[in-house]
């Protein structure tokens, strides 16, 4: 059995931002711990309003080799690009 805490990725949303961001990594054995150290480690001066705390083994992500294959096929779905649906102007931040 390992003695090391498991790894955890830490996501802060600023006051000011609308999307959680990256803002580094910590270990602690559950959950509510990683929270609390990362608004000790990460928060300093009260900026943040949200943290999430995600294990690092539960993260799945592509590699950066696997682009074309990934995302070759959406470039020809033009129609699904935002410019073809005009926004009201009463809705912000998208």
């Amino acid at each position: 059995m390992s003695r090391e805490w498991p790894l955890w990725e830490i996501f802060i949303r600023s006051q000011h931002g609308l999307a959680h961001k990256h803002v580094g990594s910590l270990h602690a054995p559950d959950a509510e711990m990683a929270i609390k150290n990362a608004r000790d480690v990460y928060t300093r001066r009260n900026e943040g309003v949200s943290i999430w705390a995600v294990r690092s083994s539960e993260i799945a992500a592509s590699s950066p080799g696997e682009k074309g294959p990934l995302f070759e096929p959406a470039s020809s779905k033009v129609y699904r690009h935002p410019t073809f649906f005009p926004m009201p102007d009463e809705v912000k931040h998208i």
